[in-house]
């Protein structure tokens, strides 16, 4: 995950490869509460990891659950619909709807004293009609702040009234009815009925509710959208074992990307055509826009068929997330596309209908919106632009909006705050980067002398940037320990063997450390040894060869930042940044000698700045790949510099030559 304030997307070409999808958030914060209300053990296959599980899961265990991992499968121990009503709950649940309202349900049902608090959009999230339903229950619950909204004061439920039908509105959020339909189970001394006002939005997801209530042993009765009964003597009951379905939601993304770019196609495994998630007819949005889509029971393939792609005009209250895929794909369609019926937008993790809209001005797209509609007019090629899309803290805008970088004009497009996609998909950007192609793939090189301290500029940058690292001057030492352990002597006549060791090996580089096939190396390859095994590597001409292939692949998205003698004088001559970082000898030895020092062992600054001097100029007269700056370099000399001070430079150096981004609409 992309913990950085922002990502700068190269502009990208085409995609194919295989996507594997985290489980469904709304699947799994519903087993995850179901769970804990049953009687039993529920082993729960495939969970969501995201922050909307992991307040839910925090909050479990405050309310008396017993949870355990056991490798890939979390075992939730429930509390059988009782809790403790004289232990006061103090509950966090970010910005987790489906954390917040079914929680809310079942604690004030069960009669807990409770606090539900969130994150400040949480707090600005309604919850009115639920507390109104709740209370004509008979449960006291006050608000803290603002009337109809988070954090709730729970202060228990003394006698449940269900002498009549539980009314609450559905044209807000269907989450109010999920509460309720998950609640009412608790207390179902007598048929309870749950009556709806108003059209009820969002009913895939409510299908979803009554689907997974029948894998608990509750089975509601319906009439029709508007009238529903939960059975007298319902109880929960633990199934024993749940398997979580793939993100149909996550999944519109990777639609929509085999739908939009070139390719042999994009697989998504962990959700099918049956999917139980109303969102999965997003595929259907996808094929009326031109997608080949086929599937299966886990599975969906998807390909370009037609170009541009088609427009569409479309009610989209079935499909109430996966519709904000549908908003970024209609900038490649052939004439404007209208979504309809999406006030829910508004009451979201942001208004997305405002957000949508204001980002995707930025790009260059002319869009109309309303109350519940949004259109959206097709930006044509030499009209889109180099954005800043701002995030709002909504994970859906920044996955809906990276799938920009496909604009015609091939402009790079920055996603701000790219770590929010943590609340349902963690790694979407790495999922995403792994099936996708670029011919601009960026590389940030930064040579210099032995001790300049180019090894922690070119970590700290890559930190920065969420770039991938690549220390070259370590990939010698590595191979040359590589081909010791394997048993190669290190002498010409092994050199093919050497190389092909080296071509086949899997190296890492996580700051000070190194890992070879996953075993970390770092202390190895930092020995006397070590330094004279990568010397006799070095001078075999097939094992250079192996390694300049080798370094060429660490050239991944969305960048790279890589340190060395040569980057940008041979191995990324084409390096659009390139730095040459030098310090004076004295202060190079300076360093030196402290470090060694803190390591334990004895040292001489005078000794060490005679070494560091007859190394450089070694370095600098070797015949093949001297140490010479490049053309082009940027000269940075950090003598005088702290890191931060040397990190934001080249930043500095880095953004001009940037595209300038829209960051305004």
């Amino acid at each position: 995950m992309y913990s950085i304030p922002f990502l700068d997307m190269p502009a990208l070409q085409s995609a194919q490869g295989v996507v594997h999808l985290p489980g469904s958030k709304s699947i799994s914060n519903r087993v995850l509460l179901l769970a804990a209300l049953s009687k039993g053990t529920t082993q729960i296959h495939d969970l969501l990891d995201s922050d909307d599980t992991r307040v839910m899961l925090d909050a479990l265990q405050k309310m008396g659950c017993t949870i355990n991992k056991k490798n890939d499968v979390l075992e939730v121990t429930g509390i059988a619909g009782q809790i403790d009503s004289s232990i006061s709950l103090d509950l966090f649940l970010g910005n987790a709807g489906t954390a917040m309202r079914p929680l809310t349900a079942a604690l004030a049902i069960m009669g807990a004293s409770a606090t539900m608090r969130g994150v400040t959009r949480m707090h600005e999230r309604p919850i009115g009609d639920l507390v109104d339903a709740l209370r004509q229950l008979g449960c006291v619950i006050d608000y803290i702040a603002n009337e109809g909204f988070p954090p709730l004061q729970l202060k228990g439920c003394p006698s449940p009234k269900l002498d009549g039908p539980i009314r609450v509105r559905g044209d807000v959020s269907s989450q109010f009815l999920t509460a309720l339909l998950m609640a009412l189970p608790l207390v179902a001394k007598q048929n309870i009925t749950i009556e709806v006002q108003g059209e009820l939005i969002s009913k895939p997801y409510i299908e979803i509710t009554l689907n997974l209530l029948a894998q608990f042993g509750i089975v509601v009765k319906r009439d029709q959208w508007s009238r529903f009964v939960i059975p007298l003597g319902s109880q929960y009951i633990s199934p024993g074992v749940v398997h979580v379905e793939a993100d149909a939601s996550s999944a519109s993304y990777f639609v929509a990307l085999g739908a939009i770019t070139q390719g042999s196609g994009v697989r998504i495994q962990g959700v099918g055509l049956q999917s139980i998630q109303g969102d999965i007819r997003f595929v259907d949005s996808a094929k009326q826009m031109g997608a080949h889509i086929t599937g299966g029971h886990n599975w969906l393939e998807i390909k370009q068929s037609q170009w541009p792609l088609k427009s569409i005009e479309l009610d989209c209250n079935h499909i109430p997330d996966a519709a904000m895929t549908l908003a970024v794909m209609a900038l490649f369609a052939d004439a404007p596309s209208t979504l309809k019926n999406i006030g829910s937008w508004r009451v979201k993790e942001t208004d997305r209908i405002a957000a949508m809209a204001c980002e995707a001005r930025k790009l260059g797209a002319h869009i109309e919106e309303g109350p519940d509609w949004l259109r959206i007019h097709p930006i044509a090629k030499g009209q889109w632009k180099s954005a800043s899309i701002h995030t709002y803290e909504d994970h859906r805008l920044a996955m809906c909006f990276s799938l920009a970088a496909f604009n015609a004009d091939q402009l790079p497009v920055r996603i701000e705050d790219p770590a929010c996609v943590a609340k349902t998909f963690p790694d979407y950007f790495e999922t995403l980067f792994s099936v996708c192609k670029s011919n601009t793939i960026p590389v940030i090189c930064i040579d210099g002398p032995t001790a300049s301290g180019k090894g922690t500029l070119a970590w700290a940058v890559a930190q920065r940037l969420g770039f991938n690292y690549l220390d070259s001057g370590a990939l010698y030492r590595i191979t040359a320990l590589a081909a010791v352990r394997a048993g190669l002597s290190l002498q010409p006549e092994q050199s093919d063997a050497i190389a092909q060791l080296a071509s086949k090996s899997k190296i890492q580089f996580d700051g000070e450390c190194i890992l070879l096939n996953g075993t970390n190396i770092s202390q190895n390859i930092r020995t006397e040894e070590a330094g004279m095994n990568a010397s006799k590597v070095s001078s075999m001409p097939a094992v250079r060869q192996a390694l300049v292939d080798l370094q060429h692949s660490f050239k991944r998205l969305p960048g790279l930042v890589a340190d060395g003698r040569d980057m940008g004088t041979v191995i990324f001559p084409a390096s659009p940044l390139k730095v040459y970082l030098t310090a004076s000898a004295e202060e190079r030895a300076q360093r030196r000698y402290k470090q060694l020092i803190s390591k334990g062992f004895s040292a001489t600054l005078d000794t060490l700045r005679a070494d560091l001097e007859a190394r450089d100029a070694r370095d600098m007269s070797r015949s093949l790949a001297p140490l010479v700056a490049a053309q082009d370099a940027m000269q940075l000399d950090n003598s005088h510099l702290s890191i931060d001070q040397s990190v934001d430079l080249v930043l500095s150096w880095w953004q001009s030559k940037q595209p300038k981004a829209s960051s305004q609409s």
